[in-house]
Parts: C-alpha cells; structure tokens; sequence
C-alpha cells in the first residue's frame, strides 16, 4: 500500500519540452516502475513530437484521454504555471503535483479557488513531489536515498524531506510514502490531508511530520493528531533560530505578529503528544525510539 502515487500511476508532464522537466522526467522514468509511469507530456504548440519516446500532446485533456494517466506533474514558468494547474483541473486529473516555485500569489489564489469546486488533489506548488520507494517517483528528490518500508513522512521543507529519509534508512527503516507539500502561503495538501492519507493506510506504521515557521497549519494538524491518530507521530520545525519577522526558506515560512514560531509550534505539537526534537540531524533516530 501507498498513497497519492503507487505503481500503477499514469502521469504526464506539463512542461515536457523545457530544460528542467526533461531533465526530472528523465530521471523519474529511470526510477523503478518510471518507464511505465510517465506515459505524455504536454505543450500546446508541440503535439505530435515526442521527447525520448514519450509522445507529446497538445493539451492535458487530449493526453489523458489518450493515455489514461490520472496524475499530471508541472515544471512550467512561474507565469504560466497557475494556468497549468487549472487546465489539469479541468481536464478531471485526480492530482496534480506542481513543482514550479515562484508563482505570483494573486494567481494561486484564483487557482485555489477552482480547486475547491474540483476533485482534484494539488501538491505544491514549490514542492519537491511525491515518492513511493521501490514503485514511483513523481518530482525532484534523488531516488537513490529512500528504501521501500512502512514509515510515513510529510514535510513543508524540501531539502529536510530528503534528510527524513536519509536517516530513516540509516536506521534500517523504509518509507511507505515520503510527501513534500511545499511552504507557500496559497497551496493545496497540508499536512493534515496527508497525516489522514497516512492514518488510513495500514502500510504505514508511524510518520515524521516537518514543518515551518509561520502559519497554524501545523498546530492545526497537530490537535486533529492528538483527536484522531492511530499511530506515533515525531515532529520537527525548520528554522528555530529565526527572529520575529523574518523570512526563513519558503515564501509562506514568515512569522507575524509573533505567532507561528517554531517554539509555539513545537509547544502545540507537544501538548498534543507528539515526540518532537529541536535537531534535524535527530529525526530519524526519535523515530526508532518510538517504534
């Protein structure tokens, strides 16, 4: 078991033909079950091409039509990436996984909007993807780093998504599926979508949840934790150094008005029994305790 993305996930690429997504595209069909994974890409003025076997389609509609893929993952520019997303949506993707970083805000906010109306699932945007070890790959995290088991991770952080796993694997633990939601402040899954997604899947023995300053997305989570989940929860929060009004990593990581700190985070999560640790190089080695 798994979640989001599994084996038998079809997916295109929406910004095939630029640098950057042939080049993640490249790599995640080289990954495990990827060569059967990846199965179009699209650009709107390039159908009928194809990019090392993978055909090229003109629209999100057309390539899932012709190739039944449900998921669909996007390296277009900043300016073009909101309208990409609401062209999966309307195409009834089942989600959609948005890589791009730097997308105006005022634009995430109409796309947001579209999505609530919609039944698809948005990952990012600013985000690293989604991997399940050992099946698929769907983003830009290495590969190489995660082994196949029965720990969860969700992280808002990119580069301590990979370190989760890295220590994780260090201890002889696998992942189950290892999830990074991004950090802006207009975005899709948080991580108590995720956390759900993980409490359900009987595959998943326990999960490490990272965050970020600024926001309550995590104290929120952390309370439905405390209310709902069925297994152990460990926690850390990125940039605990961090003063008051200052930006920390991704856009949505800012504190105001002193709230959204990682020390009233950490407070929260702890209140609500979660094991948390103030060292990221820890994570991995809090888990195996609990276990």
């Amino acid at each position: 078991m798994s979640i989001l993305i599994n084996r038998d996930t079809r997916v295109i690429t929406q910004g095939i033909t630029g640098k950057t997504g042939q080049f993640h595209t490249r790599a995640c069909r080289e990954y495990a079950n990827g060569r059967n994974g990846f199965v179009g890409g699209v650009h709107p003025h390039k159908a009928g091409e194809t990019f090392e076997g993978i055909p090229i389609y003109g629209s999100v509609k057309e390539a899932a039509a012709q190739t039944g893929a449900t998921v669909s993952v996007i390296y277009v520019p900043p300016p073009f990436a909101a309208a990409a997303i609401d062209e999966a949506v309307d195409a009834g993707l089942e989600l959609v996984i948005c890589i791009t970083e730097g997308i105006p805000v005022r634009d995430m906010i109409r796309t947001r909007s579209r999505l609530e109306s919609s039944r698809t699932l948005l990952l990012g945007p600013n985000c690293p993807g989604v991997i399940t070890p050992g099946e698929l790959k769907i983003g830009i995290m290495p590969g190489h780093i995660h082994r196949k088991g029965r720990i969860g991770v969700v992280s808002r952080s990119g580069t301590l998504t990979y370190e989760a796993a890295g220590q994780l694997a260090e201890f002889g633990l696998g992942q189950s599926t290892v999830v990074g939601i991004g950090g802006d402040p207009v975005s899709g899954l948080k991580h108590i979508d995720v956390m759900r997604l993980f409490n359900d899947d009987p595959e998943t023995d326990a999960v490490i949840m990272v965050g970020e300053i600024g926001g309550d997305a995590e104290e929120t989570c952390a309370r439905w934790i405390k209310d709902n989940m069925k297994k152990p929860v460990v926690g850390f929060i990125a940039g605990i150094s961090a003063p008051p009004g200052k930006r920390m990593g991704h856009a949505g990581a800012i504190v105001s008005g002193g709230r959204g700190t990682a020390q009233e985070k950490l407070a929260v999560m702890e209140h609500c029994g979660i094991k948390v640790t103030r060292n990221p190089g820890e994570m991995g080695k809090l888990l195996k305790s609990v276990l």
